[in-house]
């Protein structure tokens, strides 16, 4: 496979601006104060909503 330069790269990021690439996956443990016990809230968001939704667990 071919070696490809960091321009291509940046220039292919913008190519790929519709795609699913902006989402990322947050999980967060939450501990239940009744029981100690951990859950996991999972949700897939956009990259520059991240710091609001783990605001909300703050």
């Amino acid at each position: 496979m071919a070696k490809v330069s960091k321009n291509a790269r940046v220039a292919q990021r913008a190519a790929n601006a519709g795609s699913g690439r902006d989402h990322v996956k947050i999980v967060v443990s939450i501990k239940d104060p009744k029981t100690g016990k951990y859950s996991f809230k999972e949700q897939i968001v956009h990259k520059d909503k991240k710091d609001e939704f783990l605001k909300a667990f703050k």
